[in-house]
């Protein structure tokens, strides 16, 4: 990840500069699949070759890609290769607040960015375009376009994730929210398929909510036009949420785990793991939709609300 802030404003304009051209950022999304020479980019956005050098250029120039010399039949060719996976640019360093109100800290999660998964067919995943991995195959969960995923299903097994925990050090965080779209996984989709899908953060398991089916009977309002009918068509928009008093899913408690228990103040970031038990009783699998599918514009949301003491 490339971390930006506020207080390196040169560098924070350098990147931002870079990525205020649509040529760039398509440059920059060619790159996701594959490393590229400056005339096969050119050939793909039907660009001149001279305008993709002097984006590769600036794109160099703000790091956010490497270029490496390699033999061609006429003298040298430059290949051009993607060096970040995520931009985080935080605008405010200073937390700005009163002392002892509560202020919330808030980050999205790409679904594809998992940092650990044990996953079981049905399996698979794909992006805005194709599917980006070989269906049914779990070693494939492990490639690194993974990162690309906007829709990644599974019967059984999770998939983990690390957030960053930014907030300042003398803080006392009052409560904790992830907020995501899923639903069951069945074969092409049945809405009468419940799977009991379970959320542990740091290690410890917060609850169980059960998914009443894997949904079908009408197309994901965000879908792009190549997701078939046949297939899951959208989620639940379901929101988990641990306070000093109890863990819930939609302000129903699922548990009596509190905040206390889950040591934030000792940890160096947090882990959300989202999976299907061995021992549940409805072992449903689990899809999970990124901001390019299903009805809510939106990744993974993490929810920090803390007091500043």
């Amino acid at each position: 990840m490339l971390e930006l802030d506020i207080n390196e404003p040169d560098k924070l304009v350098t990147v931002a500069h870079a990525l205020s051209s649509r040529a760039r950022v398509d440059i920059l999304k060619l790159l996701n699949q594959k490393s590229l020479n400056i005339v096969e980019i050119a050939e793909a956005l039907r660009l001149p070759v001279s305008s993709v050098a002097n984006h590769v250029r600036v794109l160099e120039g703000a790091h956010l890609i490497q270029t490496e010399l390699m033999p061609a039949v006429r003298g040298a060719m430059k290949v051009c290769t993607r060096t970040y996976h995520d931009i985080h640019m935080q605008l405010n360093t200073s937390f700005l607040g009163n002392k002892g109100e509560e202020q919330v800290y808030e980050i999205d999660m790409p679904v594809g960015h998992y940092t650990d998964c044990e996953v079981a067919p049905t399996c698979g995943m794909a992006d805005g375009n194709s599917f980006l991995i070989p269906e049914d195959e779990p070693s494939s969960f492990y490639h690194p376009r993974h990162v690309n995923a906007q829709l990644i299903w599974f019967r059984r097994g999770y998939l983990e994730y690390r957030f960053p925990l930014e907030i300042p050090a003398n803080s006392r965080i009052t409560a904790l929210e992830f907020t995501m779209e899923l639903c069951s996984e069945a074969p092409n989709y049945d809405n009468n398929w419940p799977s009991d899908i379970t959320v542990w953060i740091n290690g410890v398991e917060i609850g169980t909510w059960t998914s009443p089916g894997d949904f079908g009977d009408r197309r994901g309002r965000l879908n792009p036009a190549w997701w078939g009918d046949h297939a899951t068509q959208y989620g639940l928009r379901k929101i988990w949420r641990v306070d000093a008093e109890r863990s819930m899913v939609d302000m129903h408690t699922v548990s009596e785990v509190t905040l206390a228990q889950l040591e934030l103040a000792s940890a160096s970031g947090i882990r959300l793991r989202i999976g299907v038990r061995e021992d549940a009783v409805y072992k449903g699998g689990i899809n999970l939709f990124g901001r390019q599918f299903g009805d809510y514009e939106q990744d993974i949301q993490m929810r920090v609300h803390f007091i500043t003491e």
